[in-house]
């Protein structure tokens, strides 16, 4: 009769005589990204295999104001907030059948004189969240005197063994009626800032996911729009 030689540390030979892999045993076995904004369901009887599961949670970042300046004037905003970030490690006991998955969006851009949109909360289930950034806000009036304001401040830290909020937004100022800077965007976890504007436009769009827009900048008669943030992400490790 042929016989083999099992490792007991990975395998298994059930009352039925099956050898079998023990669960929790495999490692990392698949993963999912989740990166379009909307929600999504976990269905855990999909993976029978499952033994427990890494999240990471990236909510969107906050969208920037736009700007409007009257002739020989200036006129430049804060930039927006970056998304919160979370992450966990969850035992397959502790999933319920089925666990919602949402991936937030970026805040909207706001038109020349609407302030910017936050960044939607991302999150998988109750069990790790994460809160959006916020919007840039129309703060500074049209005019040639100097000023200066603060930033945006970031969103407070969600749910998970590891959570944090998003960076802040930069702040603004004007040196006369021809030159200032808006504010930087702020940063995420897994994205990069939008840049400051020197110059008329909307301020820099951020990379990655979940970073926030930079303000706009409006000089000389001149009106433009803002910078929408950046949406988020979710991730799940799946280990066998």
């Amino acid at each position: 009769m042929a016989s083999v030689c099992v490792d007991d540390q990975y395998f298994e030979v059930g009352e039925d005589g099956r050898l079998t892999l023990i669960p929790g045993q495999q490692g990392l076995r698949q993963v999912l990204y989740f990166k379009v904004p909307g929600a999504y369901t976990f269905e855990k009887a999909d993976y029978p295999w499952l033994a427990r599961v890494r999240v990471l949670v990236q909510a969107g970042g906050g969208g920037a104001a736009g700007a409007r300046a009257n002739a020989n004037q200036l006129v430049a905003h804060p930039g927006a907030s970056g998304g919160g970030f979370a992450e966990r490690v969850i035992e397959v006991s502790a999933l319920g059948a089925t666990e919602s998955v949402v991936v937030g969006g970026g805040g909207d851009a706001g038109t020349p004189t609407v302030d910017g949109g936050a960044g939607g909360g991302s999150s998988f289930g109750g069990l790790c969240t994460a809160l959006g950034g916020n919007g840039g806000q129309v703060v500074m009036t049209t005019g040639a005197t100097a000023v200066c304001h603060s930033g945006t401040s970031g969103p407070l830290a969600g749910v998970g063994d590891w959570a944090m909020g998003g960076g802040p937004g930069g702040g603004s100022f004007r040196i006369s009626g021809g030159e200032g800077q808006s504010g930087e965007g702020g940063d995420s976890q897994l994205g990069h800032r939008g840049w400051q504007r020197a110059s008329s436009g909307g301020g820099g769009a951020g990379r990655g996911f979940g970073s926030g827009a930079a303000g706009a900048l409006a000089r000389d008669g001149d009106s433009v729009n803002g910078t929408a943030g950046t949406g988020g992400i979710v991730i799940m490790e799946l280990y066998g």
